[in-house]
């Protein structure tokens, strides 16, 4: 896994190989950022990483600039490497080893982006949960988005909040906002 973009554009990171993680795609990554830099100053977002996993996306965000990111699993591996790779980067994450739905239930904290990246194989309630948890407890600020990364098997667009997708191989970003 690399950095894209940003100050530490290009760095490799090597996450331990018996974390049970997909890292996003560099392609699909790219891609990604490529869609938030039209419509946002990211280094003025604060952003919420779920399913963080290797914190793949968490760093390029930090490496890009954002200034308040929260990093949430529910496998310690994957919070203690993030930890450990952020200190050693100086980036400003900060990890929470939580379950991502008990998490949901409790933080009343308003971010910009609210990224999830769960396990491709998670059923359709599950994602929906996710998204009604985002938005009951009202976690974007104004004209914030929620980005679920899935399969390209599994169709989100009847969801509540859904406005968009973006396909990337066999990975699909999914874009809910309100109205």
């Amino acid at each position: 896994m690399r950095i894209v973009s940003g100050s530490h554009k290009g760095k490799r990171l090597i996450a331990p190989k018996k974390l049970p993680v997909r890292p996003t795609t560099d392609m699909a990554k790219e891609g990604l950022f490529n869609i938030l830099n039209n419509r946002y100053d990211i280094d003025e977002l604060k952003v919420l990483d779920l399913f963080s996993g290797t914190g793949n996306i968490s760093f390029e965000f930090a490496s890009r600039g954002s200034k308040s990111i929260v990093a949430v699993d529910s496998y310690a591996g994957c919070v203690q490497f993030i930890s450990k790779t952020a200190k050693e980067l100086n980036f400003p994450i900060r990890t929470v080893k939580s379950d991502v739905f008990k998490f949901l239930e409790k933080i009343r904290d308003k971010v910009d982006i609210v990224f999830a990246d769960p396990p491709y194989n998670l059923h359709l309630d599950q994602f929906k949960k996710i998204v009604l948890l985002v938005f009951k407890n009202e976690l974007l600020l104004e004209d914030g988005i929620l980005v679920l990364e899935h399969s390209d098997k599994t169709d989100l667009s009847q969801l509540d909040y859904f406005s968009d997708s973006r396909k990337y191989g066999g990975s699909i970003f999914s874009f809910f906002q309100k109205d």
